[in-house]
């Protein structure tokens, strides 16, 4: 079997959870197999090094998709709101059409699609970030259409007194408010893109839910292998939330 190390020490903690969900079966006929992640022997913590090196794939590749789903889904927005009417109807054709196809059947498309059409074959960690952020951005562009127009109108009317144009208009004074107003909404698509990086594993991406299944084809103990993917999942979407919640607060702190 493969070699597998690293991270085991930041996960070790994973087995006593598993060991008390095991004592939790009570009279149940399933033979629990926790052994196969026990920090204290080679192969268990060869075995939780594997599993815990797919946690950088999966932050890498949603933090990067996240990024670039923001800054498309704003252009999209800004598109559909600069009053020319072909570019009100791109947005809308945008939009409609990105949210009405599946994440998983987009994905497949980018990756076994594009060096078919033209001639543009993508790695596995590039095919993803375009999935998901082309997916992403859809979603982005209304979030920040709905911000964008929360913002009164008083303030564009008193920057526009002044002199400013409507892009230092768009720049200085209003993003700044409605990303205060969408912060919430922008940190519950990173946790929903820290999700959907599971089906990335559908083309090979090395991420969490790989790593589970190569496992589970070479342990045969598919039970407590996605009940350790559970927890960390877990884990990563509560970090994620709590960090998201420190930065609205320290935003809704600081000088407007």
């Amino acid at each position: 079997m493969t070699k597998w190390s690293g991270g085991a020490g930041r996960v070790g903690v994973v087995f006593l959870a598993a060991s008390a969900l095991t004592a939790c079966a009570g009279d149940s006929a399933y033979s629990w197999a926790w052994y196969i992640f026990d920090p204290t022997d080679p192969r268990g913590r060869s075995h939780l090094g594997f599993m815990a090196d797919g946690v950088w794939a999966t932050v890498s590749i949603s933090l990067a998709s996240i990024i670039v789903s923001v800054a498309l889904g704003l252009l999209v927005a800004l598109l559909g709101m600069s009053g020319n009417r072909h570019l009100g109807w791109l947005n809308r054709i945008y939009v409609e059409s990105v949210r009405a196809v599946p994440v998983l059947v987009l994905l497949l498309w980018v990756y076994y699609g594009l060096p078919v059409v033209i001639g543009l074959q993508l790695s596995v960690f590039a095919a993803g970030l375009v999935t998901l952020a082309l997916s992403d951005s859809a979603f982005e562009a209304e979030i920040f259409r709905a911000g964008i127009q929360s913002v009164p109108n008083g303030q564009t009317e008193a920057a526009s007194s002044l002199g400013l144009g409507w892009a230092k208009i768009m720049w200085l004074v209003v993003l700044p408010q409605a990303v205060r107003r969408i912060l919430p909404a922008l940190g519950n698509q990173f946790v929903y893109m820290l999700k959907m990086s599971s089906l990335i594993s559908v083309v090979g991406f090395q991420e969490l839910t790989r790593r589970a299944n190569e496992l589970t084809v070479t342990e045969y103990r598919p039970l407590e292998i996605y009940s350790l993917l559970v927890l960390e999942y877990l884990v990563l979407i509560l970090l994620a939330s709590f960090l998201v919640r420190r930065l609205e607060r320290r935003l809704a702190n600081s000088p407007h």
